[in-house]
């Protein structure tokens, strides 16, 4: 009995208990004191030991005590034995707008709120019913029962029963939630998701609420108490024969009727009365379209053509377009390759525009069919979508229903006299376009464009990149060296605007020349020198040596003295350190030339000298050793002459 009143306790309302537990306290009142007289002590009634309590002082009767105890046995056995607190059955005996008297077989019937039967929609009188003892005698001398906890008492017990047994069972449908609905299964709380309240998308879910449904348990957490329901389920299992039935007839080509049933972007998904089938967008319409919604909406009947499904006929293809002729089979059979037509950009990509000429048939502009411009350009440049434009045919294939056009076919090819308005020799001016490592492409109008080569950009510089000499939407002038007609190509130089400069540097840097320049560049081998005239020489590094034994750097201006030219090469060859050595050099052989020279002086002298001792006497013999000594200190003062310079 406790057990059962613990369970219903924990099953009820957090409200109900309240209402039921808390006992209702009367607040004191307060009364002045009442100063009352003495009473006389009161005598103690004695009693008539003779009394026969058995007996009435109003009536008497004639039975005797072996004849009233089986009376009431007999009395006794029409009723039950009803213990407060239990689960018994009872029987429907009435039903009012408000309560539900039930007949349990006890010498009172019980009156239940109707609103305990709200999951019986149905109830009728005679039907069975639980109900729970709450008390066999209430305040009022009735007795008093409850379906709601009878209910309670045995939900998770037939919660679990129906979920084994998959028995179809009914619920309340109490309140919208997050995700689906709550439904009160037996006196429990079971979640309905929105996925399973049907078989197709329910966009309105309070429709549902304050309503009775039919459903099946399709899972139970026991640890928290949760229960899932699907009405979803039971649909299904009705649908199912018709399903078979209709994937059983399922042929290719067949035309069926169905109802919308979703629209997605990529798609339309068709009820066929039970079988779902898959509209792709491509199958709606002969033209393009951006969505679905264009050509169908939510819920309208429309006639299908199976196109396709896989062998077990699960996935089911459809087709609305097929059901209206192709097209391209009603296109102006007399049009041809070169005729010119008239159509709307509907889309644009990267490599080019489709032109639909009329509804479902469109051709292809390349990219390269847009403009006679040789430079990579993309089709939004020219094109955007919903644009009427006119094109040219240039294919035409009927059998495989694919067209190309062209537009720059409308305008004249400015290729054609290319050699009249472009001839060698000539001067234009052009806007740069491009860069690569060899050169520079510019455009010298609407689709003719040249290469300058990077060797023709300068004479004297030596420029390593393009983009160290212009920029791109920059002009820049230019002389047309080659016309290419046939490859579209022009050869085109900047420097040639200008004279040969370098036949001029051939007599101002001749080799031995010596002239001031300023490193503006390192690299491995040696340095770039900037020179007059804008011309720029090599300095390999070991002659960058200065005279006080450091090394030249960027941005040092010094002599440079030319050790080679070519005119051909266009190459100027330098050395510092030669300066300098040079001249050390030429100091060194002057002074071994002085010396020499002096030496010879004295070895003649002193061979004459000698000659004239042999002929002389001895006084001219004094005079010639003082000559001859005068002799050696000047050959002596030669040599060391060129060590003081």
């Amino acid at each position: 009995m406790a057990e059962n009143e613990n369970i219903i306790n924990e099953a009820m309302p957090v409200e109900e208990k309240a209402v039921e537990e808390t006992p209702v306290m009367e607040a004191p009142v307060e009364e002045a004191p009442v100063k009352k007289a003495p009473k006389a002590p009161k005598q103690k009634p004695v009693p008539d030991e003779n009394f026969d309590w058995n007996t009435s002082h109003k009536k008497f009767d004639n039975y005797s005590d072996a004849e009233r105890a089986k009376l009431e046995d007999q009395y006794a056995a029409t009723m039950n034995q009803v213990v407060d607190h239990e689960v018994i059955e009872g029987t429907v005996v009435a039903i009012t707008d408000r309560e539900v008297v039930v007949n349990i077989g006890f010498k009172s019937d019980g009156v239940i709120p109707i609103a305990e039967f709200r999951t019986n929609p149905n109830l009728a009188v005679g039907d069975k019913v639980e109900v729970y003892v709450e008390s066999q005698e209430g305040s009022n001398g009735q007795l008093v029962l409850s379906h709601k906890k009878a209910r309670i008492l045995k939900s998770w017990d037939r919660v679990n029963a129906a979920f084994e047994s998959g028995e179809i069972v009914n619920g309340y449908v109490k309140s919208r939630t997050k995700g689906g609905l709550i439904v009160d299964v037996f006196g429990i709380d079971a979640f309905l998701p929105g996925s399973q309240i049907d078989v197709k998308p329910i966009r309105d879910y309070d429709v549902f609420v304050d309503s009775v449904m039919e459903f099946k348990v399709v899972k139970i957490n026991q640890e928290y108490k949760n229960v899932v329901v699907s009405h979803k389920a039971l649909i299904e299992d009705e649908l199912e024969a018709q399903k078979a039935e209709i994937i059983s007839k399922l042929e290719k080509g067949q035309v069926l009727e169905g109802v919308v049933k979703n629209i997605t972007s990529y798609g339309v998904f068709i009820d066929l009365g039970g079988v779902d089938g898959l509209i792709h967008i491509t199958d709606l319409s002969w033209g393009r379209i951006n969505h679905p919604e264009e050509i169908v909406k939510l819920d309208e009947k429309i006639k299908v053509v199976i196109l396709d499904f896989d062998d077990n006929k699960k996935r089911i293809a459809l087709g609305l377009k097929q059901l209206t002729p192709h097209p391209w089979d009603a296109l102006d059979p007399n049009l041809k390759v070169g005729d010119i037509v008239k159509g709307k950009v509907v889309v644009i990509a990267d490599y080019g525009a489709f032109i639909e000429i009329a509804p479902g048939v469109e051709g292809l502009i390349h990219v390269s069919e847009m403009s006679w411009s040789q430079h990579l350009r993309t089709a939004q440049d020219f094109l955007k979508v919903g644009d009427e434009v006119e094109a040219k045919v240039l294919t035409l294939d009927r059998e495989e229903r694919k067209m190309s056009l062209g537009m720059k076919q409308l305008i004249p090819d400015p290729w054609a006299n290319i050699r009249d308005r472009y001839p060698v020799g000539s001067k234009h001016t052009a806007v740069v376009r491009n860069f690569t490592n060899f050169g520079i492409f510019v455009e010298l109008e609407e689709g003719v464009d040249g290469l300058i080569h990077i060797s023709d950009l300068s004479w004297s510089k030596k420029i390593k990149h393009p983009a160290e000499f212009t920029k791109v939407g920059e002009s820049i002038d230019v002389v047309v060296l080659d016309v290419d007609e046939e490859n579209r190509r022009l050869s085109l130089g900047h420097k040639q605007l200008e004279e040969n400069p370098w036949e001029v540097f051939e007599t101002v840097f001749t080799v031995g020349s010596v002239h001031q320049g300023t490193i503006i560049s390192a690299a491995d081998k040696g340095v770039v020198v900037s020179l007059p005239y804008g011309v720029e020489g090599f300095c390999p590094n070991r002659y960058l040596k200065k005279e006080d034994g450091t090394t030249a750097k960027v941005d040092e201006t010094l002599d440079f003295k030319v050790i080679e030219f070519s005119k051909e090469s266009k190459k100027i060859i330098l050395a510092h350190s030669k300066i300098y050595e040079d001249k050390e050099a030429a100091v060194k052989e002057t002074a071994e030339k002085v010396a020499d020279k002096a030496a010879k002086q004295a070895k003649r002298a002193v061979k004459q000298i000698n000659e004239t001792i042999e002929h002389s006497t001895l006084g001219d013999l004094e005079v010639l050793a003082g000559l001859k000594e005068n002799l050696e200190k000047q050959e002596a003062a030669a040599k060391d002459e060129p060590k003081a310079e």
